[in-house]
């Protein structure tokens, strides 16, 4: 039985999600909630496989709910939904920790094949202005995950124009250590020159273009 929890703060949309879940035999809908700190603390207690949550909801946000999800329940997958289709919205929803990304205007269509895909263990992005980009959203939230926080950062650094030298002083750490730090984030996201470093910081919205 596969668990599923539903956050958003309109009635009417949470029953029509659960609408199309329960057309699934095998899928429970283990709770509910109309704002993020409940759905937070809902998903603490019901361990859901996936948990469906509104990008704008009162009390915490749906970002501010996927990282406290994937903080505490490594397993449980996450599909952010928004009213709004915005590829800086998914970036968002990727960031923090995401696999899914729907457009409510989509859901009709596509939410049960954006859940088979988060019980897979696999990404989805939806939406008519994702199509282009959505192997790139992918890209960016793999990458984003492979990185440690220092790599991202010495990415970030890079990507600005700043040397070796001048990292490792930002860092208060060596040379070295700092070519160590972009060799291992060049081949964690298989870029081989500091162009393609450039290119992966402006996608994941680490630098501005």
């Amino acid at each position: 039985m596969k668990r599923i929890l539903i956050a958003d703060d309109h009635d009417a949309v949470r029953c029509g999600i659960r609408a199309v879940l329960e057309q699934r035999p095998g899928w429970n809908i283990v709770a509910e909630a109309a704002d993020g700190r409940t759905a937070f603390e809902a998903a603490l207690e019901e361990r859901p496989d996936v948990a469906i949550i509104d990008f704008f909801m009162p009390r915490m946000t749906g970002v501010e709910v996927t990282r406290g999800i994937k903080k505490h329940l490594k397993e449980t997958e996450v599909l952010i939904f928004s009213a709004h289709e915005s590829e800086v919205l998914a970036h968002e929803a990727f960031q923090a920790g995401a696999r899914a990304f729907l457009a409510k205007s989509d859901a009709n269509r596509l939410l049960l094949a954006a859940v088979e895909a988060l019980l897979a263990r696999r990404p989805f992005v939806g939406g008519r202005y994702c199509v282009q980009p959505r192997r790139e959203l992918e890209e960016v939230s793999e990458g984003h995950a492979r990185l440690s926080p220092r790599e991202r950062l010495v990415v970030k650094l890079v990507a600005e124009g700043y040397s070796n030298k001048s990292i490792s002083a930002i860092l208060n750490s060596s040379v070295k250590t700092t070519e160590t730090h972009r060799a291992s984030a060049m081949g964690k996201l298989g870029v081989n020159s500091i162009a393609g470093l450039v290119r992966y910081a402006v996608r994941a919205k680490l630098v501005e273009p």
